[in-house]
């Protein structure tokens, strides 16, 4: 979508969803849910890559610095977005502007794709669409070059330390009045001839309402379906009852399934932090989750005066709404059966990864709910959780035990909470990481070389400077000083790392002496600050290429 074009289906829609929250009656006395909500953590459904937005500096300016942190930190006030999309300018002197935020994104452990909205000027022409003799589409003849042309782009921001995890064929095709028009058989021609020559993954169609004549003729042909690597689509308008799509659950097999773009429930003017209407982002979250089964839920402009991210760089209700997901489901957590909609205005998914489970609760009605949640295949000792509502924002609340499997918790008035809990019953026990366990690497490789025994993985920096390692989901249930134990291996001498914990430097040249061989593993201990929730760890060579590191041991406490 273009930020000049007004979307009215979706304003219309956004209004007829507001209507019942605009006329809501004051808060009457508590109530208790219906029934419980029954969590199956052997029931598993989709794998989650993660949640964000675009940055698009060609049209509103780039993220700062600072923006870029709190859109891709996962600390206190910051978003734990692991999500982002750029943009794919026609003109390739203008690349260079995606390199800056696509870096730190990629450096804080989120994901990066890339969407462009035309072709370049010399591989398009005009044509006549429903009377506009000024649509525009990609010519016949240049569909090889438009594939080198993505390729190229693929190829530019390699070069320049931003490895993209997918590259789209086109935004909204089926929408565009001031971009490129697709076809379904155009689409279907360049997925089945042209696509295979891209060397990334490949996202379509990408249409605006998730029109599924689309995307039908990929699934129905073998030949472009094994082009394609992930559907992508936007939920503009999008009914929930239409989220659900039978025949990639019958044809997608080996395929992800994301949702690239919309904004909820609508692009008013400084409506970011509208309550209870914000509210309404987590409840689209859930039924993207739920009923579409979607593994990325991607916002629109990530810093917008309707979006997660306000003009002056604080984060927005609506922002809250999409943290309380995006910063506790990691990108690889799975989610997992949970009872959807205990009772009226009450809606709940779960989630599970790192050895925690994760519960979103979402009560749209004007009074409080007493609501019993009960887990099945898997115990824990107690669960966390932080609440958004009219007043508070992701605030803590205190930790809550379990009896018999399950607890019952207040989830307030027009409200979204969050709950996590360590699996097992192990959050008092400190948590090993491996090296190569849900972490990011620059210039550095996994290897078994030299461990000693060839089922032991380390990571080995491969450069001297800004070689990294970063672990991106360091549970802590309670927050303040952690002891971080490193076991590597160091033939001699002595090399140093900074420390980073949620993108800010913690430790300047932590020194690690040698242990005597390549193979002998000693220990390092060091002692970071931690939030309660998800953390990012992150060590960096300093001039040196770093030892051998095979793991971390996170105290809990």
């Amino acid at each position: 979508m273009i930020s000049r074009v007004k979307k009215t289906v979706c304003v219309v829609l956004a209004f007829v969803t507001a209507l019942p929250l605009i006329f809501s009656l004051a808060a009457p006395a508590e109530v208790s849910a219906a029934s419980d909500v029954t969590i199956n953590l052997s029931a598993e459904k989709q794998v989650i890559r993660g949640f964000g937005g675009i940055n698009l500096p060609a049209w509103i300016g780039d993220l700062t610095a600072s923006q870029r942190e709190t859109a891709f930190g996962n600390g206190n006030n910051q978003l734990g977005f692991s999500v982002l999309r750029i943009y794919i300018d026609d003109n390739k002197n203008n690349w260079y502007k995606e390199i800056p935020t696509a870096k730190r994104a990629i450096q804080s452990g989120a994901i990066v794709f890339a969407s462009p909205w035309n072709p370049p000027s010399d591989m398009t022409e005009t044509f006549n669409h429903d009377g506009d003799t000024k649509a525009k589409r990609l010519r016949y003849d240049k569909y090889a070059a438009y594939a080198q042309h993505l390729n190229d782009f693929v190829s530019y921001m390699k070069n320049n330390g931003v490895d993209l995890y997918a590259i789209s064929v086109q935004n909204e095709p089926d929408y565009a009045h001031t971009w490129t028009w697709w076809t379904p058989q155009e689409m279907l021609r360049f997925m089945k001839e042209n696509a295979g020559s891209i060397k990334c993954r490949v996202i379509a169609p990408e249409s605006f309402s998730y029109l599924k004549n689309m995307s039908d003729p990929i699934l129905n042909d073998p030949q472009a379906l094994s082009n394609m690597d992930i559907l992508g689509t936007h939920t503009y308008g999008t009914k929930f009852s239409d989220f659900s799509y039978p025949l990639f659950k019958q044809k997608g097999a080996g395929k992800e399934l994301w949702m690239t773009e919309v904004y909820y429930p609508n692009s008013d003017n400084n409506s970011a932090n509208r309550w209870p209407e914000a509210l309404d982002v987590s409840y689209h979250m859930h039924n993207a989750m739920v009923e579409g089964d979607f593994q990325t839920y991607v916002w629109w402009y990530i810093r917008r005066q309707y979006g997660p991210m306000n003009e002056d760089g604080t984060i927005s209700k609506r922002g809250y709404n999409m943290a309380q997901f995006s910063k506790f489901i990691r990108p690889g957590y799975v989610r997992v059966d949970a009872t959807k909609n205990p009772s009226t205005n009450v809606y709940t998914s779960a989630y599970k990864g790192d050895n925690k489970v994760v519960i979103v609760a979402i009560n749209r009605g004007d009074s409080a709910v007493s609501q019993r949640f009960a887990l099945q295949n898997g115990t824990a000792s107690r669960v966390s959780s932080w609440v958004t509502d009219g007043s508070r924002n992701l605030a803590a609340g205190s930790p809550i035990n379990l009896s018999g499997g399950a607890f019952t918790a207040q989830l307030p008035a027009q409200s979204v909470t969050t709950f996590v809990g360590e699996l097992g019953g192990k959050s008092t026990s400190n948590t090993t990481y491996g090296a190569q366990a849900d972490a990011t690497l620059t210039h550095s490789v996994v290897e078994a070389t030299y461990a000693g025994d060839d089922t032991i993985q380390y990571v080995n920096f491969n450069a001297a400077t800004n070689a990294t390692v970063q672990w991106n989901s360091i549970y802590c249930a309670v927050p303040g000083t952690k002891n971080v134990k490193f076991r590597y291996a160091l033939e001699s001498g002595t090399r140093n790392l900074d420390v980073y914990v949620n993108g800010t430097k913690v430790i300047s040249n932590a020194d690690f002496t040698a242990t005597g061989s390549w193979a002998t593993w000693g220990e390092k201990t060091i002692q970071v600050p931690m939030n309660s929730g998800n953390n990012t760890l992150k060590v960096v060579t300093t001039g040196t290429e770093g030892p051998n590191i095979e793991s971390i041991n996170v105290s809990a406490e």
